[in-house]
């Protein structure tokens, strides 16, 4: 083979291997919102259940809606809420995050003031169930509420804050179908459809507002985030995602039902809300599943 032909050859390769990487770098363009909107619902149909999605970037304003207003039962959504209205009425004065809080387990149900009582078997939060007896402070009860999920904590806080109070401060933070209307493990309100409920729309709203600083005071946004990024359940939004990257969330789970929801923050000073809900589910643990890698599909979105 001549000089000539080898440079040919040679250069030839070079061509192939250019064009490949081009063609490459074609096929990994970023989508369009409406195209990863496409993606997701794919993703989603993988599933049996009914799902909704609510993603706001907070740096372009970009947003991605499905069934975003369409009602689900709030599980252990509706704690971020009261956590919201535990530090409004501590800004008001009406009462301090330092308080001291008696330890129960029986509470009145909504329905008609008859006790029903809470067990270490149905919480995720065995130990505060060895305290009934003593006091812990409203701040601890609060954090144990979101971090944990404690069904325990959360009726002794909601005594504090009032359900209806929480509804009527999503109200005003423009959260419109939110409702608050009982604690934990009030069968007989459960019997009647008396149940806390929300969209995806609505739990955005708040946490876009959080994120912004604007949920009370900056100063308050900053501390809920803070106890919000302690969260121990981490198999939806964040489970897919590098560990630089922060979400401050609350889930939310019974069964055939998963949510969660938050604010995610990128090394680079970025953040969105995701907001994840799901119902009437076949596969809880496939579901899961399903919605840890929406989360990821976001996140390469917004990453690029």
């Amino acid at each position: 083979m001549t000089l000539l032909n080898r440079r040919f050859v040679a250069l030839t390769a070079i061509f192939v291997c250019l064009s490949a990487l081009w063609q490459s770098t074609l096929g990994q363009t970023k989508p369009t919102l409406a195209q990863l909107r496409g993606q997701i619902t794919e993703e989603l149909a993988k599933q049996r259940g009914v799902f909704a999605v609510a993603f706001k970037d907070l740096s372009t304003g970009q947003a991605l809606m499905i069934r975003e207003h369409d009602v689900f039962h709030a599980a252990s959504t509706m704690k971020t809420p009261v956590m919201i209205e535990i530090y409004k009425q501590a800004a008001q004065r009406q009462l301090s995050l330092t308080d001291s809080i008696p330890i129960k387990i029986e509470f009145k149900s909504i329905v008609d003031g008859s006790p029903y009582s809470l067990s270490a078997r149905n919480d995720s939060d065995t130990a505060i169930y060895k305290q009934v007896g003593t006091k812990r402070t409203l701040a601890s009860l609060v954090y144990d509420m979101i971090i944990l999920s404690s069904n325990l904590a959360t009726n002794l806080v909601i005594e504090q804050a009032d359900a209806q109070k929480v509804t009527q401060t999503m109200r005003e933070l423009g959260a419109k179908d939110i409702q608050v209307r009982r604690g934990v493990e009030d069968s007989k309100a459960f019997a009647q459809g008396l149940n806390n409920t929300t969209t995806a729309y609505d739990l955005m709203v708040i946490f876009e507002k959080m994120a912004k600083g604007q949920v009370v005071s900056p100063e308050a946004s900053n501390a809920m985030i803070k106890v919000l990024l302690d969260q121990r359940f981490n198999s939806k939004i964040p489970a897919k995602l590098p560990k630089e990257v922060k979400v401050a969330h609350k889930t939310g789970s019974i069964v055939g039902v998963s949510h969660d929801s938050g604010i995610v923050f990128l090394p680079d000073g970025r953040k969105y809300v995701l907001v994840l809900l799901s119902k009437d589910l076949k596969d809880d643990q496939a579901a899961e599943n399903t919605l840890s890698t929406v989360s990821e599909m976001i996140y390469n979105y917004v990453k690029d």
